[in-house]
């Protein structure tokens, strides 16, 4: 298996662990954001994996894709009950993640798929396997368990193609600056480059002194919009936290 791969075996048998602890009267409860159910966040999971798991088969077989095929997951999951939606949610979890597994290094190598304008091999599919699963696995798990934070693991695999999410969904406030950034387990030094029109983070040797220092997994929950005042880490350090909120409001 690849890092990722087993970064995301590790995420997938935690999520398993999350839902060992929640109480069935609780599926209904807010997830984070609020506007989802931990009941909906678990079917959001779920219903991606088999989507994901359809998409994979595709491209290994040279199957044409059925347009209709997301639309139809869809329906069907949000159809279920909350029960269903968490149990069901665990099952195709883990087969979307044994099927990535058995891949064969043909498959591996042969693999792609394009989401508008970007193409992702299967290495790109496993990154974005584990950072909607990690986030969202965040989102359940901090609902419950205050105090829930990514893994160490989880966030540095995740850094590691984090510009993707970046360059998508940070919005321009206006401010031009390039804001140095650290963070902490692992050490890893960024520059976050604000423009009028674009945003940026690119990994760069740093000596000294930095703007914001800010664990790795922190940081990740920063660009996703998971970084409200209630929920940044008292270990990080620097002023200009109020100012990168809003650049990243979160998908």
């Amino acid at each position: 298996m690849s890092d990722r791969l087993q970064v995301l075996r590790g995420s997938v048998e935690h999520l398993g662990d999350v839902a060992s602890r929640i109480d069935v009267a609780d599926y209904s409860a807010p997830a984070y954001p609020s506007e989802w159910t931990i009941a909906d966040t678990f079917s959001h999971l779920g219903s991606g994996a088999v989507i994901g798991q359809r998409r994979f088969e595709d491209s290994t077989t040279d199957r044409e894709s059925d347009p209709t095929f997301n639309t139809s997951v869809w329906d069907a999951w949000n159809a279920k009950v909350p029960r269903d939606q968490v149990r069901d949610c665990l099952t195709s979890d883990t087969a979307f993640l044994s099927s990535l597994e058995a891949a064969t290094e043909d498959e591996r190598r042969n693999f792609h798929f394009t989401m508008g304008p970007f193409a992702f091999d299967f290495d790109g599919l496993v990154g974005l396997r584990l950072s909607e699963h990690a986030l969202h696995t965040w989102d359940v798990e901090v609902a419950l368990f205050p105090g829930a934070t990514v893994s160490n693991d989880t966030a540095n695999a995740i850094l590691d193609s984090i510009q993707f999410i970046v360059t998508r969904t940070g919005k321009p406030t206006g401010e031009v600056k390039d804001v140095s950034v650290r963070t902490i387990d692992p050490v890893r030094d960024f520059t976050l480059a604000l423009d009028v029109d674009s945003v940026d983070l690119v990994e760069t040797r740093r000596e000294g002194a930095v703007d914001l220092e800010i664990p790795a997994e922190a940081l990740v929950r920063l660009i996703y919009g998971r970084l409200d005042k209630e929920h940044t880490p008292a270990s990080v350090t620097g002023d200009v936290m109020n100012s990168l909120r809003p650049v990243f409001p979160g998908l």
